[in-house]
């Protein structure tokens, strides 16, 4: 059976000189290769895939579930190997409410970052991974024009 792990891509609406963009958040292990990755972690006995990646997010970035909203219609599952074992790891996409939100990293982090997505696909390294940020971008950009 595979690993199972859930978690949210954190992300804030930025403006500057009258031009609207997105920064995903993006935090950097404190263990193995130091990657980055958004929060996310494995699914306990008996929680459901969301309460796993509301949790994660808790614990590892510090941000509550009444700071972000969740955007509807956006579900990215990644299937990959770790150490030759399956792995399934589920993303949904949460939008800051307050974009001055105090990030909190747990000791699993070292740094953080809030990233446009260029930025963002560069660190984070794994080509999945950067696809989904690009997926979860123009998923945002469509809603923007509706």
């Amino acid at each position: 059976m595979a690993l199972r792990a859930c978690g949210l891509i954190i992300f804030r609406r930025i403006t500057e000189a009258s031009v609207s963009d997105i920064e995903f958040l993006l935090l950097q292990t404190s263990y193995g290769i130091h990657h980055w990755t958004p929060p996310k972690g494995h699914v306990d006995p008996g929680e459901d895939d969301m309460t796993t990646a509301l949790r994660e997010t808790e614990e590892e970035a510090g941000l509550k579930s009444t700071q972000f909203n969740i955007v509807d219609g956006f579900r990215k599952e990644l299937n990959y190997k770790v150490n030759d074992k399956p792995k399934k790891v589920i993303y949904w996409l949460g939008e800051l409410k307050d974009q001055n939100a105090e990030v909190k990293l747990s000791n699993e982090h070292q740094h953080y970052r809030w990233l446009r997505l260029q930025e963002a696909c560069t660190y984070a390294g794994y080509q999945d991974l950067q696809d989904t940020l690009d997926e979860a971008y123009q998923f945002l950009q469509s809603q923007t024009k509706n």
